[in-house]
């Protein structure tokens, strides 16, 4: 694991202007051969989560899930690590209003498209739609949040919204949130609870 994660630090460096040396050399080593392409550190916190719950060790079969900062980032990405670059498969999930700028870039990177899996809004809105905000709520509790959450909710700005977009606007409030129950809403989920983009990624992997 401590390796793959080195060979992703390579990527990430390599992907901002720096050499790509290290991360090749990485590649081979390991035995990469499938690039995970994911928006941000939550979206890999809920990745890895669900592949731990079923028994996956992702990094032993040779796939790296890659947070690359944003999904304008993907053309870079989808370059260096797909046919142009170390020629990885590569999969990933994209939230919908982001599509255009995978399809762009995958399709530069003559990538294929088939492995990426379309969110509605985001891997969060599916999460809190799976579980219920009820549920998600009960997550919040025990999770020591529930005076923030209350906070929150007393804001002029949060009177009337629906409740799954108040939660999905809590778990953005604060450095850190978003990752750290990227984890816990994923654990709280019932196995047929799944979401669809995020079940058919890991099925796909």
């Amino acid at each position: 694991m401590a390796d793959m994660r080195a060979f992703r630090d390579e990527v990430t460096d390599w992907a901002a202007g720096g050499p790509g040396e290290a991360a090749r050399e990485l590649a081979v080593r390991l035995g990469v051969r499938t690039a995970v392409l994911l928006e941000g550190p939550s979206d890999l916190a809920a990745v890895e989560t669900l592949a731990v719950r079923r028994g996956r060790d992702l990094a032993a079969e040779g796939v790296c899930v890659v947070p690359m900062g944003g999904a304008m980032s993907v053309g870079r990405y989808a370059g260096l690590l797909g046919p142009p670059g170390l020629d990885l498969r590569l999969a990933g999930l994209c939230d919908e209003r982001e599509q255009p700028f995978y399809d762009r870039g995958l399709e530069r990177a003559g990538a294929p498209r088939r492995d990426f899996f379309v969110c509605v809004s985001d891997l969060e809105e599916e999460l809190i739609r799976a579980l219920g905000p009820a549920k998600v709520e009960e997550v919040i509790r025990d999770e020591g949040d529930i005076r923030a959450w209350q906070t929150f909710l007393n804001q002029p700005a949060q009177h009337g919204r629906p409740r799954q977009h108040q939660l999905r606007r809590f778990l953005g409030t604060k450095k850190g949130r978003k990752i750290r129950y990227g984890h816990l809403l994923v654990e709280a989920l019932a196995p047929e609870q799944v979401p669809a983009p995020l079940d058919d990624l890991l099925t796909s992997l």
